[in-house]
């Protein structure tokens, strides 16, 4: 069964005769066509996709499962949506709330002949629990970050900036095949290491430092994200404390991470450790985010997530301390729920390395 007719499938349980799929990470997952324009409407007896004549001749050669028609100044996504809502008798139209403009929604709700109905849950839910196809591509996304890593970590010494080092890393993951960044590397050294999200600038790295480093890559419409800390030079004994403290409560958190287990609970195993160590107010985020297409997506391991985790999420593992003005520590894996545990598909060592 492909994703066409996975969303086809749950047409009726989310009591809709149709799903109108606009994001872009969403029109990919359901056509597996990349653009950046583009709508697909799925019914319960069909499925299209609309697109203007930039992408025209590449989408009919590559979807299968869905009739491609190209839009145009008369034959607009307005009249070819109408055209499928009258063929197939649709009343209830979902709509993916959350990805849609207001803009788009107005127009949509004012010029489409049926009911527009908040409906993206079900895609979140398909999306949730990845595939075998979708989980091998994770994985060699995630092998391309881990090589990109082992040919920067020889480069990292006193003397080189953050924005270098994002730099290789970003190359890197260009030359061993990667289409992209699956975000903006976070790399931070010395007090900088404190905050989570911070943007890399021209601190250079200094003999005694942790330095932090976050990134990951797309290849083939799916993403890699890791995290790994590593001290320059030297460590003294709290860093090497506070790091041996999130390592910890890393593997505490992969340890108890299943399908069926509530976020929460995953979050809270290894949040536990970090407590009893005396940094619990320094940990902000949750344990981990799931991830596919989009490097953020549902559901999360975090305090807040009080439903069972599906079979087949794939999810990070990134517990943290972050000491303001001092330094941080992250450790992040990736990790693939099964029945009765979870595979941790993420390669590279994790003991505290001194350069």
């Amino acid at each position: 069964m492909n994703n066409l007719e996975r969303i086809k499938a749950a047409l009726s349980e989310h009591e809709l005769d149709a799903m109108l799929i606009t994001g872009m990470s969403t029109r990919r997952y359901a056509t597996g066509f990349p653009s950046s324009a583009g709508a697909v409407i799925v019914t319960k007896g069909g499925a299209y996709f609309f697109v203007d004549s930039r992408y025209i001749e590449a989408a009919t050669n590559k979807i299968t499962g869905a009739d491609v028609e190209m839009v145009t100044e008369k034959e607009t996504y307005e009249v070819k949506l109408n055209r499928v809502i009258a063929e197939h008798g649709v009343k209830t139209l979902g709509i993916e709330e959350e990805n849609m403009s207001y803009a788009d929604f107005m127009r949509f709700n004012e010029k489409l002949n049926a009911k527009l109905v908040p409906a993206q849950k079900l895609l979140i839910k398909l999306r949730a629990s990845k595939t075998e196809a979708e989980l091998d591509k994770l994985i060699a996304a995630q092998r391309i970050a881990e090589k990109a890593l082992e040919e920067v970590l020889p480069l990292i010494k006193p003397g080189v900036t953050e924005r270098e080092i994002a730099s290789e890393l970003t190359s890197r993951m260009r030359r061993l095949g990667a289409y992209g960044n699956s975000f903006d590397p976070i790399v931070v050294t010395g007090i900088n290491s404190s905050m989570p999200h911070g943007v890399p600038g021209d601190t250079q790295v200094k003999d005694g430092d942790f330095l932090t480093m976050d990134f990951g890559c797309v290849l083939d419409g799916y993403v890699s994200d890791m995290t790994r800390t590593v001290a320059v030079g030297h460590a003294t004994d709290e860093m090497k404390k506070v790091y041996n403290t999130v390592l910890e409560a890393q593997l505490a958190g992969i340890a108890a991470a299943k399908a069926g287990v509530p976020g929460c609970e995953i979050d809270g195993a290894a949040r536990k450790v970090i407590t009893d160590a005396g940094y619990g107010e320094y940990f902000g985020h949750g344990f981990g985010h799931s991830l596919g297409m989009d490097v953020h997506e549902a559901p999360n391991a975090n305090p807040s997530n009080k439903e069972p985790m599906p079979l087949g999420a794939v999810v990070s593992a990134e517990p943290g301390i972050y000491l303001p003005g001092r330094f941080g520590v992250r450790i992040e894996d990736v990790i693939y729920l099964r029945e009765n545990d979870c595979v941790d598909i993420t390669k590279s060592p994790k003991e505290l390395i001194i350069l």
